[in-house]
């Protein structure tokens, strides 16, 4: 199968609407809940990551540590709320474990992000803005590459909410669950398909 290098708007406008369909948790403490999740992601071979931050809005506003930490497996999307819990010692070893696979996108933020709240050594992390020119792709955000790959069209409308909110709203729980999730599965497809690369190394 040939992916085709861009997207246009108007291709991008004809495609239906796609989110996470899977069960959704909300992490917000270290208990029964917390270790069901690890334990979960700790028994997949590949997982959706993304992180969600808190936008500042103005030049002069401090940047926002990252408040949450999304993991998706094919059925399960935890949300892990690490403003509040912090990064405990068994979130670190799930990203410092070779034996999981991690799926993003322009990873290296979010990843330092994160190395701000505890100390750990990333292992096993797959950044499909640095892989994708191997597809013969061009397009490196998430919307374009799930429309090329996936063949379908993820929202944005979330992207610059309030991620510090008390409770998070249910279109904001399926926006990030999707985020993470929608790397997982353009990962397995393009795992799936024939490597046809960009011939040019400027992508």
């Amino acid at each position: 199968m040939m992916y085709k290098e861009h997207v246009t708007p108007q291709e991008l406008e004809k495609l239906e609407y796609a989110s996470f369909p899977g069960k959704i948790y909300v992490i917000d403490s270290v208990g029964s809940d917390f270790n069901r999740a690890v334990n979960y992601l700790r028994g997949q071979k590949v997982i959706g990551f993304d992180t969600e931050t808190r936008p500042s809005f103005t030049a002069d506003q401090p940047r926002y540590p990252v408040s949450l930490l999304q993991l998706s497996g094919p059925d399960k999307a935890f949300l892990f709320r690490v403003k509040n819990l912090g990064m405990h010692r068994r979130l670190c070893n799930l990203l410092s474990s070779d034996k999981v696979i991690k799926v993003g996108a322009a990873i290296h933020d979010d990843i330092r992000g994160l190395q701000k709240l505890a100390s750990f050594k990333p292992a096993a992390f797959v950044d499909l803005q640095k892989i994708v020119w191997e597809w013969g792709i061009r397009d490196k955000s998430v919307k374009k590459m799930a429309a090329i790959i996936i063949g379908i069209r993820i929202s944005k409308t979330q992207q610059l909410s309030n991620w510090e909110a008390e409770k998070l709203s249910d279109s904001q729980c399926l926006y990030a669950a999707t985020d993470a999730w929608v790397c997982r599965e353009m990962y397995l497809k393009l795992m799936a398909s024939e490597r046809n690369p960009l011939n040019d190394v400027n992508v």
